[in-house]
């Protein structure tokens, strides 16, 4: 036998009875919801697209929409909604799991409480959300006016050119974002509804976890760990706790939506999302 025709006969051997991924049986579908800002996101399909993906050659009927990536929490939601109905419409479910990254974590539980889909979501999971702020808002909004209008002019163009339907009101959304105003004004107004289950993990990298923190948000991360403590570059593990904590990730910002620019990071974002899904599989009725 010549060495290819012994290397052909090495690949036969090596055939798994079932090579394709494993299913796993989840009743209802899943969306996923992206935060705030669009970082890599156009060239990916989406900030999530890639997630969903993944989701999807495991059976599960999973979505990753987009919306206005830097508009405020009011705005989104409604557009959330659209998407969610969407699914519902696709996919003849009368439910969904959310799970929702960053800023998309607020958006979902507007979209519960204030426009009325309780009835139509079984859980929340999210994923480094804000639910009590982030002092990286306050540091966006003590920058000077002209700083600040440069930052809206951009942000306004990108998602103008990625998206034809957005709106962007940049310094409103983060405005939303930050402590003050999402402790005293949006918790109070945005209980969480008794019909759906609540779930959360934070985010940790860099100063005072030994985690590798992406270089993109090295500065962020040092000057959110002034104020805030331990962070993943947005947003502090102690702003990010709701209803039931899961756990805390040893991954940053980037690194928990796929984007893993710390080279030496072991966060497996794929990994984590099929355990979460089931996870989700295993609590249903």
């Amino acid at each position: 036998m010549n060495r290819r025709s012994e290397k052909a006969s090495k690949h036969r051997a090596a055939l798994a009875p079932f090579p394709e991924p494993p299913l796993i049986r989840l009743r209802y579908p899943v969306m996923l919801m992206h935060g705030f800002g669009m970082l890599a996101a156009v060239c990916r399909g989406g900030m999530l697209h890639p997630m969903a993906m993944r989701l999807r050659a495991h059976g599960i009927r999973a979505y990753a929409p987009n919306v206005a990536p830097y508009e405020t929490v009011p705005v989104r939601a409604a557009m959330w909604q659209a998407r969610l109905r969407h699914v519902l419409d696709e996919t003849g479910a009368d439910r969904v799991h959310l799970i929702a990254h960053s800023m998309g974590g607020l958006d979902a539980r507007y979209l519960i409480t204030v426009l009325g889909a309780h009835d139509r979501v079984a859980s929340l999971t999210t994923i480094a959300t804000p639910h009590h702020g982030t002092a990286l808002a306050d540091l966006v909004l003590e920058q000077p006016e002209r700083v600040r209008t440069w930052m809206a002019g951009l942000t306004g163009r990108m998602s103008a050119a990625a998206m034809k339907e957005a709106s962007t009101d940049f310094v409103r959304a983060v405005a939303e974002l930050t402590p003050a105003y999402v402790e005293e004004t949006f918790n109070p107004a945005v209980p969480d509804h008794p019909a759906v289950r609540y779930r959360s993990y934070a985010g940790r990298a860099g100063r005072g976890t030994g985690v590798p923190m992406s270089p993109l948000l090295r500065p962020l991360n040092h000057l959110l760990f002034a104020r805030d403590g331990v962070n993943d570059g947005f947003v502090a593990v102690e702003r990010a706790r709701w209803g039931t904590c899961l756990g805390i990730l040893d991954a940053d910002h980037l690194q928990q939506v796929g984007l893993k620019l710390a080279l030496r990071s072991r966060f497996d974002a794929a990994t984590f999302y099929l355990d979460l899904v089931r996870q989700l599989a295993a609590e249903e009725p």
